[in-house]
């Protein structure tokens, strides 16, 4: 016969929700690139500190410089530009320290992209990491630089076409400054006053902008510069959400404040524009020619293997009596392995035959997980352990009013006091997969350690599949009652002191 399987139904894997957001509709330039990738979402309360740091309300809104003069070309007496030479184009993905990126963005990806059109040859890099885990929250991270180099065109200069698409952008931002959107209820909208950025190529400025409705929130930075032919568009997102939030809502998501926002960007143009200018010092005048695409991610983490135990740990131990009153005259297997910092051990107490009335048979299982965070330095980790926890409850929350396969049935998320720091379970009815069953999975946290207790099975005829209409699968209160004893073994555990790493 085969094998049952006794982990716990695994919630699948839910994609980052990622909505446009591209500023109100201005006054478009003919050969100016809009951007291209969406970015993440946030809210009322704001991200305070360089780096992935505290939060804070938003902040006072500063003012800004008035707008420098632009250059001008006199096309009677400008002759018809040389074609430039063409040269291997500026590496953008390289110009940001490497420390600065992994501050600003964690493990990020990075992608390069470069092409050319009529008007320009752009290049392009971004910097992104939406899935940064702190705690509670789920991070998220972007940097995406853009870089156009401007073509000649006619009588007027690469330069010329550069101050002209970067005067047009800067009247932009004064705009977005005082003008304001019609908004429908319940939507908020500020882009803060242009903040001039000294030193920085031959100009430089930067915006902030903030947006919200009732399920989208999001702010990002922004800064325009220009160096020689080439403009600089800079945006850098960052952004939280407690872990278990609704997913496709605000709730509780937290964006950059404006100081900060305002403070990254200009430091990050800062570092474009010296690599543009050290590009244009070894090839000048020349056009920089597109190569193809490029993206690097973050080197993977290994897949995480399981070893078998030669003997029991004390936590299993000390819930053997309660699970086999459960699961009489049960197979054992004890499994452990390393996932990142955490630690797991896994017991599982099985039985295919179990007693039942004459021509039927019981399939029961238990089965603990137990969780155990530890630090680089081998310390435990309680903040971890409470991250992990909050993301589970998430999930538990959201399946809990999830409507979709009738085969699968997902009960209320009960909050269990009494039982470590906190405690929580749920239960699911599957009749869906290869071994329809009943199974109450139950969560506790205590320090470091995050124990995952599942209880479930069926009753069927002894000739029947396992997934035949005839299996009567764990009723909730069979399952929770089982689960339930369990974790109250585990908790006798926990007053003997134990609390992980």
């Amino acid at each position: 016969m085969t094998e049952p399987p006794t982990n716990p139904y695994r919630m699948p894997q839910q994609p980052y929700y990622q909505p446009p957001t591209q500023p109100p509709t201005q006054p478009q330039q003919q050969r100016r690139r809009g951007w291209i990738l969406p970015v993440g979402a946030a809210v009322v309360v704001v991200l305070v500190g360089g780096g992935v740091g505290g939060y804070l309300w938003l902040e006072n809104r500063s003012s800004g410089s008035p707008a420098g003069t632009p250059d001008v070309v006199d096309v009677k007496t400008s002759q018809a530009p040389v074609a430039a030479s063409a040269a291997a184009p500026p590496d953008v993905c390289t110009m940001l320290p490497k420390q600065e990126v992994e501050r600003l963005v964690p493990d990020a990806t990075v992608r390069g992209d470069s092409r050319e059109s009529d008007y320009t040859v752009d290049f392009d890099c971004t910097w992104e990491n939406l899935n940064i885990s702190f705690g509670e929250y789920t991070r998220s991270r972007t940097i995406e630089v853009k870089i156009d180099q401007h073509k000649p065109d006619g009588a007027k200069t690469g330069r010329a076409m550069a101050e002209q698409s970067y005067d047009f952008d800067y009247t932009s931002a004064r705009y977005r400054e005082t003008h304001k959107p019609t908004l429908k209820p319940g939507e908020k909208d500020y882009s803060s006053s242009v903040t001039e950025i000294p030193g920085v190529g031959d100009g430089a400025y930067a915006q902030y902008t903030w947006r919200r409705d009732k399920v989208l929130a999001y702010a990002y930075g922004q800064a325009f510069g220009r160096v020689g032919d080439m403009t600089i568009e800079v945006r850098f997102q960052a952004g939280q959400q407690r872990k278990d939030a609704l997913v496709l809502t605000n709730d509780t998501k937290q964006s950059i404040t404006e100081a900060n926002a305002i403070r990254e960007v200009s430091g990050i143009i800062g570092h474009i524009a010296k690599g543009l200018a050290d590009w244009q010092a070894k090839h000048p005048g020349a056009l920089a020619s597109p190569k193809p695409a490029a993206t690097t991610s973050p080197s993977a983490r290994p897949t995480p293997s399981q070893s078998t135990l030669a003997a029991m740990p004390p936590l299993c131990q000390a819930v053997s009596e309660a699970a086999t009153a459960l699961v009489p005259e049960p197979l054992v297997r004890t499994r452990a392995q390393e996932d990142g910092n955490d630690r797991q051990t896994e017991c599982r107490w099985l039985t295919q035959n179990g007693p039942a009335s004459a021509g039927m048979k019981r399939l029961a299982s238990v089965m603990i997980t137990i969780h155990d965070f530890a630090n680089r330095a081998g310390t435990a980790d309680p903040v971890s352990a409470k991250g992990f926890y909050t993301k589970k409850y998430g999930s538990a929350k959201l399946m809990q009013d999830f409507i979709g396969d009738k085969r699968m049935t997902w009960g209320p998320l009960t909050d269990h006091k009494g039982l470590g720091e906190a405690a929580f379970s749920q239960y699911l009815g599957d009749r869906k997969n290869e071994f329809f069953n009943g199974s109450t999975n139950l969560f506790v946290r205590k320090g470091a350690l995050v124990v995952e207790i599942s209880y479930g099975g069926a009753v069927l005829p002894v000739d029947a599949a396992n997934n035949s209409p005839k299996v009567k699968i764990f009723e909730p209160k069979e399952a929770d009652a089982g689960a339930l004893s369990v974790a109250r073994a585990v908790e006798a555990y926990f007053k003997g002191g134990a609390t992980g790493s």
